[in-house]
């Protein structure tokens, strides 16, 4: 029995052993074309003209704006990425011989899509509105995170911290207008205590005067006949 059964290992081994060499002709460093395997062309490089019987692979260096950035059997190199502003991208490396180019966001994007280290893909961060504060600044890989003010604060949205109402009274003012989330308070010159003072006597004064016009109208008339007010009473009262 066990015979039979490392009889059957080695056929399988031969099986798979073919397989291999069936499907992977070539060594690592090698490409097939035309049923030959041909060294492959370093990194910076592409195939010019492929091997023979008695020649070797002819490589040539990849011209301006193209690279390869490991052995191949290419006859064209590939083109270098574009970092393009419209998709919030700016380069961050240059694109070499051996080396795609590096795009990394504009300032004030972030990178919503990423591959190999490059960016492919930017968005601009959220602006915070007012009433609003940043909480956490954007970066190159996250958005800005905004939050509400509370009482008694105000911002415009630009602002990590949000400012304190002003206080009018330390400044000498009264309040005008009271202040919200996204606008400080109002200040304004308070109005003079004599002005006042004297607004409030003149104004008590006419009402008084006024009364007792009216108080001494109504006594008068009632003794005059019919009760209708004599208009000599009114030039003694009044004045002619």
């Amino acid at each position: 029995m066990i015979p039979i059964l490392q009889h059957t290992f080695i056929i399988a081994a031969i099986f798979f052993l073919n397989f291999e060499l069936c499907c992977c002709p070539c060594g690592r460093a090698e490409y097939e074309t035309n049923g030959e395997c041909c060294p492959m062309c370093s990194p910076g490089n592409r195939v010019y003209r492929h091997c023979t019987e008695f020649t070797s692979t002819t490589c040539m260096p990849c011209i301006d704006s193209t690279y390869t950035d490991e052995p191949n059997g290419l006859l064209k190199c590939i083109s270098c990425t574009m970092c393009d502003t419209g998709a919030g991208l700016r380069v961050k490396i240059a694109c070499t011989r051996i080396s795609n180019t590096i795009c990394e966001p504009l300032e004030e994007f972030y990178c919503i899509d990423e591959d190999k280290g490059s960016c492919r893909q930017a968005v601009e961060h959220t602006k915070c509105k007012p009433g609003q504060y940043i909480k956490q600044k954007g970066t190159a890989v996250s958005d800005v995170e905004c939050a509400v003010c509370s009482d008694g604060t105000y911002s415009n949205g630009s602002i990590q911290i949000c400012q304190i109402y002003t206080k009018c009274e330390d400044l000498g003012l009264e309040e005008k207008t009271r202040g919200t989330n996204s606008f400080d308070v109002e200040c304004g010159p308070k109005a003079p205590v004599a002005l006042i003072t004297m607004i409030i006597v003149i104004v008590v004064a006419i009402v008084l005067v006024v009364s007792g016009a009216l108080f001494f109208i109504k006594r008068y008339t009632k003794y005059l006949p019919g009760g209708k007010f004599h208009m000599n009473l009114c030039i003694v009262f009044f004045g002619s």
